[in-house]
């Protein structure tokens, strides 16, 4: 699901911060624009997943144009929250070959990303 809200970002010395004037507390910053744009995406997406999780409501986005800003500029700023959602690591007790088990320790193989990968594979998304 895509929001786009606008967002203020603010210049101080050598950074940047970024609030929400639509979403009470929803702040963050960065070193460059690019970053703090990166950085605002993802306030802006975990902001609204909290809200949404909680069954709160969401407030409506301003239209750009009201949003005034005199130490930087305003943008607006898209989200998609479905990158965010279910994404709780989940734990698995599986059983494998001891001889299998001892090989890939001694070659550092780290089970989870294995088993990660081979599922995505199997169901090849």
């Amino acid at each position: 699901m895509l929001f786009v809200y606008p967002a203020a970002f603010h210049k101080e010395e050598d950074a940047y911060w970024v609030e929400f004037p639509d979403l009470e507390g929803c702040y963050t910053y960065g070193g460059s624009v690019n970053e703090t744009m990166e950085a605002a995406q993802e306030a802006l997406a975990v902001y609204l997943l909290t809200l949404l999780e909680q069954g709160k409501e969401i407030a409506a986005p301003s239209d750009i144009s009201v949003v005034q800003v005199k130490d930087g500029f305003s943008s607006l700023v898209s989200c998609d929250i479905n990158q965010y959602k279910d994404t709780k690591a989940v734990k698995k007790t599986l059983t494998i070959p001891s001889w299998l088990n001892d090989r890939a320790i001694s070659m550092g193989v780290n089970f989870s990303q294995v088993l990660q990968e081979a599922l995505l594979s199997k169901i090849q998304v």
